[in-house]
């Protein structure tokens, strides 16, 4: 009650910020609870199939428990199913790549779709864009840039990378899409459902239909399961539909340089991997653009 008050209080501006904040740190959870569900030798198509499975369920019970209505006008079907592939093929291209390269690495490189909705935004809709937006992609970017070096210099896998590329583009059309479109109308909770909803099908489909489905044998492969349906779908979808509700798609899309940060620390802090220089430095840089763009767009918005 305390803290929903308190967020209730702050400006629609910072709000959205701190969805934004929210939203990037659940989506790169990601690596979290997929690397354990690939050692169980789990597809990428399984491991989504119970992912958007099991969202979909925990949707409607918190839609029937909170009385939220999940009706939409048939006008806007199409448009959500358009939303909804999209997401698919983001979590899809995204998870492919995990076998192609380092989780870390994959995730990191996934931040370049904060530059192409810059782009989308001052191309098709005018999107004025200020200094202070510009230095804070510069900044994030050269923080991934960082993150991404290998230390012995090897060449990333060129599969992998164009992988992550589609997953990042797909996932840039999505939030100028929620912008600029109808789903802007619709409740974080409303275009979260219809988002995993109309995404479910695609790995039905490359599942044959449900015949190749891999069954889930291990409590920790259910804990996984669940937690992927939670935290990077649900939360994270429903954040970042309400960031780009009250701070606008570029806003949203900097912040998301939270997301390579966060998958930095699960590497150091679950799986034990060193944290060297080159990581230091890379997340002071991502976060300085983060709480760059944080200041920045709130300064915009107010004057």
């Amino acid at each position: 009650m305390i803290s929903q008050t308190v967020i209730s209080e702050l400006p629609d501006r910072l709000k959205g910020m701190l969805f934004g904040v929210i939203a990037a740190v659940t989506y790169g959870m990601n690596p979290l609870f997929t690397l354990p569900l690939y050692r169980e030798g789990l597809s990428p198509d399984s491991v989504l199939f119970y992912r958007y499975a099991f969202g979909i369920l925990l949707l409607v019970c918190w839609s029937v428990l909170r009385k939220i209505p999940l009706s939409v006008p048939l006008k806007d079907i199409p448009l959500l199913l358009f939303g909804g592939l999209l997401m698919a093929c983001s979590s899809l291209f995204l998870f492919l790549s995990y076998q192609k390269m380092d989780a870390g690495i994959a995730s990191t490189l996934l931040f370049t779709y904060p530059i192409l909705t810059v782009i989308f935004m001052t191309l098709f809709f005018h999107e004025k864009t200020c200094w202070g937006k510009i230095l804070s992609i510069l900044l994030a970017t050269s923080g991934v840039g960082v993150l991404c070096r290998s230390e012995n210099g090897a060449v990333l896998n060129l599969t992998g990378v164009f992988l992550v590329f589609m997953s990042s583009l797909s996932y840039a059309i999505y939030l100028v899409s929620v912008k600029v479109t109808r789903m802007k109308l619709y409740s974080p909770e409303i275009l979260a459902f219809y988002s995993i909803l109309f995404g479910f099908p695609l790995f039905l489909i490359r599942l044959d239909f449900g015949t190749n489905i891999q069954a889930l044998s291990t409590p920790l492969s259910w804990l996984c399961t669940c937690s992927l349906a939670l935290f990077p779908t649900i939360i994270s979808l429903a954040a970042t539909a309400a960031s780009i509700h009250l701070a606008g798609p570029t806003a949203t899309a900097v912040l998301g340089a939270l997301e390579p940060a966060t998958a930095v620390f699960i590497g150091v802090l679950i799986f034990h991997e060193p944290l060297t220089f080159r990581l230091l430095i890379g997340l002071l840089l991502i976060g300085s653009a983060a709480i760059l763009c944080a200041f920045d767009s709130e300064k915009f918005s107010s004057a």
